[in-house]
């Protein structure tokens, strides 16, 4: 780990009210203490102040000043890196914050890389690497369920759960090789019976975090989402509701959306990647055609597909077509046109579809509150709780789970066939390093290096 004082500019580099420079590092005192004065002119002496305190005054290099500031005293060990911290706020002009970090690198300091004094708390072990990760996660947040999630992370829920996983694990590997060097002490007979019921309830546990992934990744991401029908069946009209503006053209011609048209939204609570897409139909129009191929396409790969039916038309083979996009997946079907004369009936499209169909009008904007509703039903229960539950976000974690998960199979298969201890050994440590990369106890520099190469300067 480089030890030298590092410095960069911690807020967004645009025209606004402060911007802040931080530096962390053994020589933040000596260098602060070469550029500050007082109001009165005077210097100070910041090694000798109490930690956490703000102190009034100017930046200057050598006799010109550069900005009137507030500097923040932070001392080791209560910091964020746990090193010596100290942030210069000055006024936010992109000049001036620039001149003051280029006067604390002059005096000593070097500049910081991407993400290093989120990697100095995690080397310095005030956190781990899932919180580190949280960090960035909550920087780059879209949405209120993303940020909620990550805050819990970094509140340490991934680190427990993993945590109390691992000591299990481990508990068990140090009685056998304990039973294994002193067979004459320690007794192994019925072990492997204990060791399976604990096995079995570890491989749950970690079946229960992989279950979490894909709200987590929904939570993070938003849920990919299309939207389906004929042509004509007012999917580009819904589209526009839910955006709040008219993002589609909407004509009475048939076939009017030929391609797909891609829109990030938040309903309530829950963020849906839309895309609306050409209707659905046999068509002997080539264009049309390869935007009826994209949809089918895009449909494969959703997380919820929204299925528009217009009730005013009898359905046909092209909707028994769609219907059979729909079936193994989840979806939601929406009756439209409910404003006008009803020859579809909800009952018999539920029955057809084996989905829940919500009535609706587009065109009056109604029912837009119990779509929101139905979607939160289908996906997370109705409620999202930030309090017990953990929830996975991260591939990499989701990876590692995995992978752990492998590892418990291994020695339960061992014990179930009889094979000697020291296999079970060799399996439960693979386990136990596996998930131990996901709190950072068994990872190696260069995957340290690139989880922090993504952060953004000055964190």
């Amino acid at each position: 780990m480089k030890t030298e004082t590092i410095a960069a500019i911690s807020t967004a580099m645009s025209n606004a009210g402060i911007s802040i420079v931080r530096m962390s590092g053994d020589d933040v005192f000596s260098i602060i203490d070469q550029i500050f004065v007082t109001r009165t002119g005077k210097k100070k002496a910041f090694s000798e102040v109490e930690s956490h305190t703000i102190h009034y005054g100017y930046i200057k290099d050598e006799n010109d000043v550069i900005d009137e500031v507030l500097v923040m005293v932070m001392k080791a060990p209560n910091t964020y890196t746990r090193e010596n911290i100290i942030e210069i706020d000055c006024h936010g002009g992109v000049i001036v914050t620039k001149k003051i970090l280029e006067t604390v690198i002059k005096y000593g300091a070097r500049p910081a890389e991407p993400g290093e004094f989120t990697k100095r708390a995690f080397l310095n072990g005030r956190i781990d690497l899932s919180q580190a990760e949280a960090v960035i996660d909550i920087i780059n947040a879209k949405n209120e369920m993303a940020l909620k999630s990550s805050v819990s992370q970094l509140k340490g829920t991934v680190l427990t759960k993993i945590k109390e996983i691992r000591e299990n694990i481990i508990r068990d590997v140090a009685f056998i090789e304990a039973a294994l060097d002193d067979p004459e002490h320690i007794s192994i007979d019925g072990f492997s019976d204990e060791l399976l019921k604990r096995v079995e309830e570890n491989w749950k546990e970690l079946n229960h975090l992989l279950e979490s992934a894909d709200n987590g990744r929904i939570m993070k991401e938003g849920i990919r989402t299309v939207i389906l029908g004929k042509p004509n069946a007012g999917k580009s009209s819904l589209l526009n509701v839910l955006v709040g503006e008219e993002r589609a053209i909407v004509t009475e011609i048939e076939g009017t959306t030929r391609d797909t048209l891609e829109e990030s939204i938040h309903l309530g609570e829950v963020v849906l990647n839309l895309i609306d897409t050409a209707g659905i139909r046999k068509t002997e129009d080539y264009v049309e055609k390869i935007g009826v191929d994209k949809a089918k396409t895009f449909a494969k790969d959703a997380d919820l597909l929204i299925y528009v039916v217009d009730a005013s038309v009898e359905l046909d083979e092209n909707d028994r077509e769609i219907i059979d996009l729909i079936k193994d997946k989840k979806a939601i079907v929406l009756l439209n046109k409910t404003d006008l004369n009803k020859v579809v009936k909800k009952d018999e499209l539920e029955k057809l579809t084996g989905k829940t169909v919500l009535e609706i009008s587009a065109k009056e904007e109604k029912g837009m509150d119990l779509l929101e509703h139905t979607i939160k039903e289908m996906f997370f229960h109705g409620e999202i709780s930030f309090n017990d539950e953990v929830y996975i976000t991260n591939i990499r974690h989701k990876s590692a789970i995995i992978e752990g998960m492998k590892s418990l199979e291994q020695v339960k298969e061992s014990i179930l066939n009889g094979m000697p201890e020291d296999f079970y050994s060799i399996d439960l440590m693979s386990a136990y390093e596996t998930l131990g990369e996901i709190i950072g106890e068994a990872v190696g520099e260069d995957l340290v290096n690139t989880i922090f190469s993504e952060f953004c300067m000055g964190k």
